[in-house]
């Protein structure tokens, strides 16, 4: 399920936005948050020793609305930032002396899951 392959040896942070990556982008302004295809699959795959930093452009008042709606779906993470700019996401990453590219971006069509 994921298009690339993860390091054997290393543990990995992930980083990943909520809305049209997880849940149905923008469903939480009708309180209508939605699981998307195919991401509790995506979740079984990320190895458990893993960091999962969750992020979004939702305000920190959908704190307690989103992280219910999260555990409610036995979704893992160990942060989630709020109040981000709406727009690109930028990871800077360093290469390791071995040539181990330390940074991946995956970007997934809005709203269509992992199936």
């Amino acid at each position: 399920m994921i298009p690339f392959k993860l390091s054997e040896n290393l543990n990995h942070t992930w980083f990943i936005d909520i809305d049209g990556t997880i849940v149905k982008h923008n469903g939480y302004l009708t309180g209508d948050d939605e699981l998307l295809p195919g991401v509790k699959e995506l979740w079984k795959t990320i190895p458990k020793d893993d960091k999962i930093i969750l992020t979004t452009s939702r305000k920190k008042e959908e704190s307690r609305s989103t992280e219910n709606f999260l555990a409610l779906n036995d979704i893992r993470y160990d942060y989630v930032i709020y109040d981000l700019p709406t727009g690109e996401r930028i990871l800077l990453n360093d290469i390791k002396p071995q040539g181990l590219k330390t940074s991946i971006a995956w970007n997934v069509t809005r709203d269509r899951g992992y199936e």
